[in-house]
């Protein structure tokens, strides 16, 4: 049965008007947590978003021994690992199993106690992310690992050594753990084709400060020279542009006009680009950028996902709701997660006409190509939505859910909001001050 405060009522058809703010990354802040572990004195994280993922690594961390206090100004955590000390198995469960981040603290946790336990992972269900690569990683650094039946059971005998590893694929998640284990790793690591995300250049300058020695070369090469120790570091964490692609694409949507406070325009390059070739405008200043719908007709697109420096996977759920909306017929390749486009079916209850394919469509093959995913959709627009019963898969399509219902006409009822918590701070609030007409059941007198 679903929690009635786990839903929401989204009255459609009204444009979303205003200013919003994004703080730091949510795929940065919670890893430069993590790194936290790895220093000998205090660290002081700033720029850190209420959100479920961070509030998620802070309890981990608590378990684990390191002091994690509010710091002077708002959004400032200050981490003391002073005292790290092993976690009980059965609290490390709990915590964990809303998360993926649990399996970063491998590498730390190796350095400074000589074992770990990793619990069964959670995270959205967007498509495979296989853990295995993070347990062979580990094994090349020399730790050895015992399969439980609650979980990972990883040991150090003796301290981990640098080694060469090549990514299948630029993997983020795969890189960070590299990162993480490699700094205080005896020798020299060298991970080739390694993800090269703004967020992994940030953890990198994280590392940096602490004392790590990492150099990053143009063929997605990082060599990492491994150290005796680390101290704690300053550092504020960059703006989310994950989220704020997303308000952007919700502004589209809407054919409104969102001020979004924190945003900048290095990091999102790619998607201001694509963005305008859908006939969206922005506006770029000292503080952020104004993303509107200028009028008129959109423009249907081919659109590819790729690594970074390509169009993030992050960026493409939001999108596609605005591209229900252009005229003519837009294609999207999804290259990153085979499941990703699994979010348009509500859309198409919706009243969207998008059509799903296993073929690599509008650019060119992939690795999901011959392995029977849906994975490329086309999109036929622009077509009225309607307001419908909508039930949130994952982080990116709960929000994606979110824009579709402002921009439908008529009210939709959205089940699973809770998971949206997971990367957007403060969302319900966020909504409402952009002029959403939005109210939680338990808000609605009943019916006589």
């Amino acid at each position: 049965m679903t929690d009635i405060a786990d839903v929401l009522l989204v009255h459609g058809g009204t444009p979303l008007e205003g200013e919003i703010r994004v703080r730091g990354a949510k795929n940065l802040v919670p890893k430069a947590m993590v790194a936290a572990l790895l220093g000998s004195g205090p660290s002081r994280l700033r720029n850190v978003p209420d959100i479920r993922d961070v509030r998620v690594v802070r309890g981990l961390l608590q378990l684990h021994g390191v002091t994690v206090q509010s710091g002077e100004e708002p959004g400032e955590l200050v981490l003391d690992p002073t005292h790290v000390e092993s976690a009980n198995v059965a609290d490390i469960d709990a915590h964990a199993g809303s998360s993926r981040i649990p399996i970063l603290f491998c590498g730390p946790l190796l350095h400074r106690l000589g074992h770990a336990f990793i619990p069964g992972l959670g995270g959205c269900d967007i498509g495979g992310r296989p853990i295995d690569f993070h347990f062979d990683v580990l094994r090349q650094f020399g730790a050895t690992i015992e399969k439980r039946a609650d979980g990972q059971y990883l040991e150090a005998p003796q301290r981990l050594r640098g080694c060469k590893i090549r990514l299948p694929y630029p993997s983020v998640g795969s890189t960070e753990q590299v990162l993480l284990t490699a700094v205080l790793a005896e020798g020299v690591t060298e991970l080739s084709n390694a993800a090269v995300e703004p967020e992994i250049e940030d953890l990198i300058c994280v590392l940096q400060k602490m004392g790590a020695i990492i150099s990053m070369d143009t063929d997605r090469t990082i060599r990492i020279t491994g150290v005796d120790k680390l101290g704690g570091y300053t550092h504020r964490a960059l703006p989310d542009r994950l989220e704020a692609a997303s308000w952007a694409s919700a502004a589209l949507a809407t054919e409104g006009n969102i001020y979004v406070r924190g945003a900048q325009q290095r990091s999102m390059m790619t998607f201001l680009n694509t963005f305008r070739r859908v006939g969206g405008a922005f506006e770029v200043d000292d503080h952020g950028i104004r993303f509107w719908h200028p009028g008129g007709p959109l423009n249907a697109i081919a659109l590819e996902t790729d690594v970074h420096p390509g169009f993030q996977t992050d960026w493409q759920q939001p999108l596609v709701v605005a591209l229900t909306q252009a005229s003519g017929l837009s294609i999207v390749h999804e290259t990153v997660y085979e499941s990703r486009l699994g979010f348009t079916s509500a859309l198409n209850q919706m009243g969207a006409h998008i059509q799903l394919y296993r073929e690599c469509l509008g650019g060119s093959a992939c690795r999901f190509g011959q392995r029977n995913f849906l994975h490329s959709a086309v999109v036929s627009g622009p077509t009225k939505l309607q307001g419908s019963d909508l039930v949130i898969p994952d982080l990116r399509g709960g929000f994606s859910y979110l824009i579709a219902a402002l921009a439908a006409q008529g009210t939709s009822r959205v089940h699973g909001i809770d998971l949206i918590n997971r990367g957007y701070e403060n969302f319900l609030e966020k909504l409402e001050g952009l002029g959403a007409h939005i109210e939680l059941p338990s808000a609605v007198p009943a019916a006589s």
